[in-house]
């Protein structure tokens, strides 16, 4: 080391600030030792006296007999400030930043204008005082630790090679390889630690919370990248380090997800019980074990999971204190990625309460089903809008599509003037939500959020999605108010509900003859079809139920103008042209639209976007009904026409 111009300070103050630095790293063991509570509230106090401790090493110019002592003060310093902290701040760089520098000043030497990289290349070139070694091994680590944070892989590998290379100046590098950070923490060899430094958290500890760490972070990364198997691997690696309960059990729940994504529910459904068992406050975890059972189609162990959740969520329980002790620098410290973030998303109880309700409508546990969808229509009631999760993230639809689907639920159940007082609900709050008449042109989809270059006319197509959106919820309102009454008998109500349906639908007029359902179109124009044409059908069979075949013959085949080929239409047109006594149609509409095998129809019918759940009770009710007397009428007139041509 350079020879530093200048008398370094009195002895007196060396060992009082000694003494002084001593005592605070006493009185924070005492502190963690009582527990995490009061080690948090010691380690507020302590960041504050190592920081005036500091201040005062630095008011005078650096020396080299002191320097020992004031890198191990700094670094004490910070990791109080890392460790009360949510999150890392520049500040704590900046701090490393300027005791690199001091050091520097000692040797009679600057570096004002390297980057840190090159500020750490330069010190541990010029320092060769082994009392120094270890200090600035200890500031290194929590430069790692803060690049670890910010995801600075690579300035962490270089910094450990920097690191190694002066302990072992002759040792080989590592090979470079998805593995070369561990390798480098790993052939780390931290200095022992001088028996009159007192640290608050030891290099050791240090550098197997930065192994974890570094495991969990490059397995994220890894798992974000679609790089399975070596996010597995690194995984692993991160479950058998240094950390708190509560990190492990999110390891386990990332290795959960990492093996869902591979096709291994089995496997899936291991890690994430072991998570649950090593804490069982991870709410995340029992929310995956739900999603594997749906995939694993085990409905009840599904639905068993979702009310666990909901019940413990509903309690709201104080987190959980960690059995390990408390630790300034902590692996959840280091480790922040947007993929972590969603796989640990916290759910709410009312985003859960839905879930459940909807699983159970589509498993067609419709009494289930009501229970739960009355309950979440009470949260919205209510306002409990902290309770409503409004991010992009959620499980949750639009409001109106809840009530719908409450409404198919009432309906399923027999409920009928329940769904229809929900229904209304819907109509009354969109009523003044859109316009008089509406006509999309651009029916090509386009991005939901307009990019610079589509300007106003990308904002414009925005502002029609969401009253086509209104539209097609008012619409859908009117066709489970007009299928209610069906079920109710009220021919005439039920054909009032189904004119109305239909009469807010000419807002939207069809763009196009035909108007043929494909893949093109806006997904809520393909909605607005499918009701156009389940209202059409509807109105027609109470029509055919009054006996007015006619008009339910006109609703047919306006029906089949707006979903050509449509069965149920199809079937239901042939039966009124019967009921005319226009067999000869009827036939020549039968083999038209019905002698097809049926497996065609049903793939045509499966193809493109599925339809909202609201509108699946609708399409059922809508279907032509099977094993009646209609498709045997027809066969045996055309058995009969063919042998005799005349009739």
């Amino acid at each position: 080391m350079k020879r530093r111009r200048g008398a370094a300070p009195e002895p007196g103050c060396l060992h009082a600030w000694a003494a002084e630095s001593e005592a605070l790293a006493g009185r924070w063991r005492a502190a963690r030792c009582a527990g995490p509570r009061g080690a948090e509230a010691a380690a507020r106090q302590q960041r504050g006296a190592f920081g005036e401790l500091l201040l005062q090493m630095r008011g005078l110019p650096a020396a080299l007999p002191t320097l020992p002592l004031e890198i191990t003060v700094l670094y004490n310093s910070l990791l109080f400030v890392m460790g009360t902290s949510d999150h890392v701040i520049e500040g704590e760089a900046e701090g490393i930043r300027q005791g690199l520098l001091r050091v520097l000043e000692a040797c009679g030497s600057s570096g004002q204008d390297l980057s840190t990289e090159e500020l750490w290349q330069k010190v541990l070139q010029e320092v060769t005082d082994e009392e120094m070694r270890a200090p600035l091994h200890r500031l290194g680590a929590l430069q790692a630790a803060w690049w670890l944070a910010n995801s600075r892989l690579r300035s962490v590998a270089g910094l450990f090679q920097l690191l190694s290379s002066t302990e072992d100046p002759g040792r080989a590098p590592c090979s470079r390889g998805e593995n070369e950070l561990l390798a480098l923490l790993k052939a780390w060899k931290v200095p022992a630690e001088g028996a009159s430094m007192s640290l608050v958290q030891s290099a050791e500890d240090l550098k197997e919370t930065l192994c974890t760490a570094a495991a969990f972070l490059q397995g994220l990364q890894e798992l974000e990248a679609g790089n399975l198997p070596a996010a597995l691997s690194l995984l692993q690696e991160a479950a058998g380090g240094f950390c708190s309960k509560r990190v492990l059990a999110q390891i386990y729940t990332c290795l959960g997800c990492c093996a869902r994504q591979m096709g291994k529910p089995q496997t899936a459904l291991q890690h994430l019980k072991r998570a649950l068992q090593v804490d069982f406050q991870c709410l995340p975890a029992l929310f995956h074990v739900a999603a594997v059972y749906q995939e694993l189609g085990e409905t009840d162990a599904e639905l068993q999971a979702l009310g666990l959740l909901y019940e413990a969520l509903e309690k709201n329980p104080p987190s959980a204190a960690s059995s390990s002790p408390y630790f300034l620098i902590r692996t959840e410290l280091l480790v922040h990625t947007p993929i972590l973030t969603s796989l640990l998303r916290h759910r709410q109880p009312s985003e859960v309460k839905y879930l459940l309700a909807q699983r159970c409508l589509q498993e067609g546990r419709v009494a289930d089903a009501v229970e739960h969808y009355l309950d979440f229509l009470t949260v919205l009631q209510e306002g409990l809008q902290q309770q409503v999760p409004l991010d992009g993230g959620s499980a949750l639809p639009r409001i109106p599509e809840a009530f719908l689907e409450a409404a198919s639920a009432l309906e399923q159940d027999g409920r009928h003037r329940d769904a229809i007082t929900v229904c209304e609900e819907v109509i009354s709050r969109t009523t003044d939500l859109i316009p008089r008449t509406l006509r999309v042109e651009e029916e090509l989809e386009q991005p939901e959020s307009p990019s610079p270059h589509t300007g106003l006319a990308g904002g414009l197509l925005s502002q029609k999605r969401e009253s086509l959106r209104c539209l097609t919820w008012r619409a859908a309102a009117y066709l489970h108010q007009g299928w209610a009454w069906v079920k109710l008998g009220e021919n005439k109500e039920a054909i009032t509900q189904f004119s109305r349906c239909l009469s807010e639908l000419l807002r939207f007029p069809l763009c196009g003859p035909g108007a043929e359902l494909t893949g093109n179109l806006l997904p809520e124009v393909e909605v607005l079809q499918k009701i156009r044409l389940l209202s059409l059908i509807g109105r027609g069979t109470q029509f055919l139920e009054l006996g007015k075949h006619k008009e339910a013959l006109l609703d047919f085949q306006y029906g089949l103008q707006v979903s050509p080929g449509d069965p149920a239409a199809a079937s239901y047109l042939v039966q009124a042209l019967w009921k005319l006594n226009r067999k000869q149609e009827a036939a020549a509409c039968w083999r038209k639209y019905l002698e097809r095998p049926t497996g065609e129809d049903g793939q045509q019918e499966g193809q493109g976007r599925p339809f909202p759940l609201y509108l699946v009770s609708c399409v059922k009710q809508a279907a032509f009904p099977q094993g009646g007397s209609l498709a045997r009428s027809i066969q045996d007139y055309l058995r009969t026409t063919s042998q005799d041509p005349s009739r």
